[in-house]
Order: C-alpha cells, then structure tokens, then sequence
C-alpha cells in the first residue's frame, strides 16, 4: 500500500506515473486524506503516527517513508524507472534531505490537485485504490 498526500499535484502525478509504469500491479494507494477505515492499521502495526505527512509504503519488508518509499515504490515499475532504486545507496539522510526539500515546497511548486484533471478509471484500477 502507498499511502501519499491526495491534494499534493506532484503526489498525484507521480501515482499515475505508478499506475501507467508498475509493471506487477502489486501496488495499491490509499490518500492520506481518505477516510477509509484501512489505511490507518499498517500504520499502527509499524508504529507510525495516524497524522503522517509524507509518502509512506507499506510493503512485505516493512514501513517505508520519504525518499526510502519512493524509491522503493520505483522497483515495481519495468525498465528504466526501476534502476532508479540505486538510488538508494545514497545515505539516507542526504537522501531524504533532497526528499524534504522538495516536499517542503510541494504546493508552490507543483500546486495542489483539485480533482479537475481526474483520470478516468477502469473497474480495474479502481480496485487498487482504497476509496473514501
């Protein structure tokens, strides 16, 4: 499950880069705005907070946050996305540095995702969503 900020442009964008890109379909997206009952128990089990702020991915390994769930989110995707998981070598807190950065200014960058450019689901990539 990746778990992103549903009113951030960027987040948003870079779910449907996901959902064109993830080559095994195995991820499925949850808003953090959503009021599904579901999302909030991974983060329960891993001991994060209900009132996160950032991209997390919930995966077989584990709780996954800021860049760590980006990248990590990446391997799912074919060829050439996926080598950018090399990435990861990088420390992770120079990593997630340039992740805070970016992230910090999201909104004035990228601006927010008021729902006018909806993408028109299939009954399929709907079922990878947990709903509202």
């Amino acid at each position: 499950i990746l778990l992103f900020d549903g009113v951030c442009l960027l987040c948003s964008t870079f779910v449907h880069f996901l959902l064109d890109h993830n080559a095994d379909q195995r991820i499925h997206f949850c808003a953090l705005q959503s009021t599904h009952v579901g999302w909030a128990a991974p983060l329960i089990r891993h001991g994060l907070p209900l009132d996160v702020s950032t991209v997390v991915l919930i995966d077989e390994c584990g709780a996954h946050v800021r860049s760590s769930a980006a990248l990590r989110t990446l391997r799912h995707c074919g060829a050439p996305y996926c080598f950018l998981y090399a990435l990861a070598a990088l420390p992770r807190p120079l990593r997630d540095f340039g992740y805070r950065m970016v992230a910090a200014s999201r909104y004035r960058l990228f601006g927010k995702d008021d729902g006018s450019a909806c993408r028109r689901m299939t009954k399929a990539v709907r079922a990878r969503f947990l709903s509202t």
